[in-house]
């Protein structure tokens, strides 16, 4: 539906920077929907203590790389916004994603509360489902002095 964002263009919209920007490629692909890849790198900072030998993604990142995937549907409400997470719900782990993996997230957004969102998203890996859940953000403005 829409073009394929890199990671440059992700970078217009998203406050977030490395090492916590963590997608690569995103796409609109319906109103409200959204699929963005990111690869787990070797080195990641999240992969080298957890755990030494047997590096697994923690499932806090796992949610946030779907965060921001959901983040990819309303890019246009986000400039002049920092997003805070208001709610993580029913988030269930399914299979462990590792360093080389390609994550791939969809996500579709099912309400809207004012400035907060509401979506449903997962993350798979080799068209296996790896992490699933209800996430919420809100786009709170930045203040003019932080500008």
């Amino acid at each position: 539906m829409g073009n394929i964002m890199n990671l440059d263009d992700i970078k217009s919209f998203m406050p977030h920077r490395e090492p916590m920007l963590l997608i690569e490629n995103a796409e609109i692909t319906g109103e409200g929907e959204s699929y963005a890849t990111y690869r787990i790198k070797e080195d990641e900072f999240f992969t080298r203590g957890h755990f030494p030998g047997n590096p697994i993604v923690p499932g806090v990142i796992q949610c946030e790389i779907m965060a921001q995937a959901c983040a990819v549907s309303v890019k246009d409400y986000i400039p002049g916004h920092m997003t805070f997470y208001a709610g993580i719900d029913k988030v269930r782990f399914k299979n462990s994603v590792k360093p080389g993996d390609l994550c791939e997230i969809r996500t579709k957004m099912v309400a809207k509360r004012g400035s907060i969102f509401f979506f449903e998203a997962k993350l798979e890996v080799d068209g296996k489902l790896c992490c699933k859940g209800e996430l919420s953000f809100a786009l709170v403005p930045i203040p003019e002095e932080q500008k």
